[in-house]
C-alpha cells in the first residue's frame, strides 16, 4: 500500500485531552480539527485501519479477507454529522464505502433500528453512484441514488447529515441533495432513536454492482476519511428529548427547512443527477410520498 511507512495501526492508540482542552473542542467552530481517537473507535477489521497524520486522517482497506469499520464512542440524539472521504479508485464495482448514523437494535425495544445511510458504490469510472436510505422502527426501503458531479476518487469531498426533530437533510459540499421530513405526526416512521456514527468499507457484490463481482486482483481497495469532529448532542447521562432543544444550533427554527438558496441547490440536484427515487417506484408503500 502507497505511503505504508508513514502508515500507523491506529487501533491501541491512546490520546489524552485535558479539561480544558475537551471544553475548547465542546465550543469551538465547524473548523475545528480533531484527532480520531478522540471521538472514534474501531469496531472490525483492525488489520484493515491504518492511521495517517497522527490520527488527522484514516484509511479503511478491504481484500477479500476483510473490510472494516469504525464507529463513534457516543451515542447522539440530534446534530450535524459530516466527514471528509475520498473513494476508493481502480476498479472497485461491488466495493461499497459508507458512511451512516444506526442504532442499536436491543431486545427490550423489539430488536427495531433506526438508521441514515450514505452508501458509496464502488465503479470503474462515471457514474458515480451515492444511495441514501432512511430506517425508521426497521422499516427502510427509501433508497434515492443520485450521481456526484465530480470525481470522488481524486480528492476529499465533504459529506454531511443534518437531523433534528423536524427534517433530515443530507449533504455534498454543503449542498443539499436530499431532505426527509418529519411527518411522524401522520403516521410516517421517523428516526427518534439514539444513534452512533459509522464508517466503513465493505463486500457489497452483487446488489452494488449490478450483479457484477468484485475484481480482487486489483485489491486492497482504500477509502479514506478525515474531519472527525462531532456537532451531536449526546444522549450519556441526559434524556434525549433534551437533544431537541433550539439552544442547540443545528435545532434552530432556521434549520427546521431549506433556506431559499438551499431549496434552489436542492432542486437543481434533483434535476440534474437524481438517477433513482423509490417514490416513483414504491410510492405506494410509503405515506410521504404523497406529502412531500
Amino acid at each position: 500500500m502507497a505511503h505504508l511507512h508513514k502508515q500507523q495501526k491506529c487501533v491501541r492508540t491512546f490520546c489524552f485531552v485535558p479539561f480544558f482542552v475537551a471544553l475548547a473542542i465542546i465550543y469551538a467552530s465547524k473548523a475545528v480539527e480533531v484527532r480520531f481517537q478522540q471521538n472514534y473507535k474501531v469496531v472490525w477489521g483492525k488489520h484493515h485501519v491504518f492511521c495517517l497524520q497522527h490520527g488527522r486522517e484514516i484509511q479503511l482497506t478491504i481484500d477479500k479477507t476483510s473490510g472494516a469499520g469504525f464507529r463513534s464512542k457516543l451515542d447522539y440524539a440530534s446534530g450535524f454529522f459530516q466527514m471528509r472521504i475520498k473513494m476508493p479508485n481502480k476498479d472497485s464495482r461491488g466495493v461499497v464505502t459508507a458512511f451512516y448514523l444506526t442504532s442499536t437494535a436491543y431486545e427490550h425495544m423489539g430488536a427495531k433500528h433506526d438508521e441514515i445511510d450514505l452508501e458509496f458504490l464502488g465503479n470503474n469510472g462515471e457514474p458515480h453512484t451515492l444511495q441514501t436510505n432512511v430506517f425508521a422502527n426497521d422499516e427502510g426501503g427509501r433508497e434515492q441514488r443520485h450521481s456526484l458531479w465530480f470525481d470522488p476518487t481524486i480528492d476529499f469531498h465533504t459529506y454531511g447529515v443534518l437531523w433534528n426533530h423536524h427534517q433530515i437533510v443530507f449533504f455534498v459540499d454543503e449542498i443539499p441533495i436530499r431532505v426527509f421530513k418529519n411527518n411522524s405526526n401522520v403516521g410516517v416512521s421517523y428516526p427518534s432513536q439514539q444513534m452512533h456514527v459509522t464508517a466503513s468499507i465493505w463486500n457489497g457484490e452483487p446488489w452494488a454492482s449490478n450483479g457484477k463481482r468484485i475484481d480482487w486482483k486489483q485489491a486492497p481497495f482504500t477509502a479514506q476519511f478525515q474531519g472527525f469532529h462531532i456537532h451531536g448532542c449526546q444522549t450519556q447521562n441526559r434524556h434525549k428529548y433534551s437533544c431537541y432543544s433550539p439552544y442547540l444550533w443545528w435545532n434552530d427554527k432556521k434549520h427546521w427547512q431549506l433556506n431559499p438558496q438551499q431549496q434552489r441547490a436542492y432542486e437543481d440536484v434533483r434535476k440534474k443527477h437524481l438517477l433513482y427515487d423509490y417514490c416513483s417506484d414504491r410510492g405506494q408503500l410509503h405515506k410521504e410520498c404523497h406529502i412531500n
